[in-house]
């Protein structure tokens, strides 16, 4: 009897283990690794971002992530967060969404990062959630306006920063309302989900095409595809044209244009109008091309000294990131990296990827940031910025504001009414390092 006990109790004991194991691989995997910490130390915070460093959309854009260290290294020069230092790993995934999804994963699981920030690309960040969501790995201000990521039950550990497309179009058929009335207009997009968010803003402002022109992204790099996008424009005669696309495509769009000897108003999305890309993709010249185009953004322009937030960060940039051009790019970057510290240090001293998740929940509107609309993070939303101003572009490429102020538009991606605002955007902390 007393052998049987003891293998009737054994039997119990193995059919309990046998049961947990079930019930834990039962669990979302998320649910299991939310909680296990990676990436800090009693010294040191690590974090990782992918970027395209190389391939058609690199100009520009690879200049995002070193923006970011530049003013982390300045943020650890100055005591850091909570007494640790920060260390950004860049990872280049070439715009490319199967790179992304690999170094994403080395990111995770090789270099342990404690989160993902600023990773850019709609394409390339899709490809990554599911591993993200598995393993419960913040991925925070993400470098694309793809409305989709607002979903917080699909994307539950993701924040947006940019305002949606859905939005930016919506304001922009707002502002062909307003100054463009009776004009007609034709569009040139990036044919991914990118664009789609587009085309679906503008049939929400009720924006009516005399042709829609879309391109495979990296394709703006084959002169016969330009060609044909000018041929389009030429057959169609639009009064307006908007370039929703990455700018070397505008670089690409706006000396094909040159060249056919095609004039229209250019109206450009508010990733495809920095100067400095164009340059670079185009040669110096062609900042000429923009002079009297149209501009969108949230950021103030990057050569409005009179604005704090730019001012501080150009003096991080000279110190930080000598040699390199201050442009929106690296104005992008460093807001990022600073609405980072801010979350970081919301987190409190005993960081954890759930508690950095938490902290922007419970405070991330209140951060402050060079952006001039407000930030829409909350308990239950996950949305960044929602407004655009819009400026001209002059001879050498420089971007003002129309009437010489920002005027902002702010709306949502659903169906809700475009507003004019003169919201007000927090102050610049003391040298520009939170003191949240």
């Amino acid at each position: 009897m007393l052998v049987q006990r003891r293998t009737k109790r054994g039997r119990i004991t193995m059919g309990l283990v046998a049961t947990a194991a079930l019930l834990v691989n039962a669990l979302p995997a998320h649910a299991m690794n939310l909680y296990k910490q990676d990436g800090v130390t009693s010294s040191t915070i690590t974090l990782g971002i992918t970027s395209p460093l190389t391939g058609a959309a690199a100009p520009g854009y690879n200049k995002v992530p070193y923006a970011m260290q530049a003013y982390f290294n300045y943020v650890n020069d100055n005591g850091g967060v909570n007494g640790r230092k920060i260390k950004l790993i860049i990872k280049d995934d070439a715009y490319n969404p199967v790179l992304a999804k690999s170094v994403t994963n080395d990111l995770v699981l090789q270099n342990k990062v404690l989160a993902i920030v600023g990773s850019l690309g709609t394409a390339e960040n899709e490809a990554t959630t599911r591993f993200i969501n598995d393993h419960g790995v913040p991925r925070l201000f993400v470098n694309s306006g793809y409305s989709g990521f607002a979903d917080a039950t699909k994307y539950p550990t993701t924040y947006t920063v940019l305002p949606s497309y859905v939005m930016e179009a919506k304001i922009m058929g707002q502002y062909l309302q307003d100054n463009f009335a009776g004009k007609s207009v034709a569009i040139i997009y990036q044919d991914d989900d990118f664009g789609a968010d587009a085309l679906k803003g503008f049939a929400t402002a009720g924006t009516k095409f005399v042709a829609k022109i879309p391109y495979a992204s990296g394709s703006q790099a084959d002169p016969t595809v330009v060609g044909k996008w000018i041929s389009g424009l030429a057959q169609a005669k639009p009064d307006v044209t908007i370039m929703f696309g990455v700018s070397s495509a505008t670089a690409a769009a706006l000396g094909g244009a040159y060249k056919a000897g095609f004039k229209t108003q250019w109206l450009l999305g508010s990733v495809g109008g920095d100067g400095t890309t164009i340059a670079t993709v185009a040669g110096p010249t062609a900042v000429g091309l923009l002079y009297g185009a149209i501009g969108a953004s949230f950021l103030p322009a990057p050569t409005d000294v009179s604005d704090p937030y730019v001012a501080q960060f150009q003096a991080i940039n000279t110190q930080y990131n000598a040699g390199v051009a201050f442009d929106n790019n690296v104005l992008q970057g460093m807001n990022t990296a600073m609405l980072t510290v801010e979350a970081l240090r919301a987190a409190g001293s005993n960081l954890t990827r759930a508690s950095l998740l938490k902290a922007i929940a419970k405070s991330g509107s209140t951060f402050a940031s060079a952006g001039f609309a407000p930030l829409g993070y909350s308990a239950t939303s996950h949305v960044g910025y929602n407004g655009y101003w819009f400026g001209t572009y002059g001879p050498t490429g420089a971007i003002k504001p129309n009437g010489g102020t920002y005027t902002l538009y702010t709306t949502d991606s659903g169906a809700g009414a475009v507003v004019k605002t003169t919201s007000k955007r927090p102050a610049l902390p003391a040298k520009g390092l939170p003191n949240n």
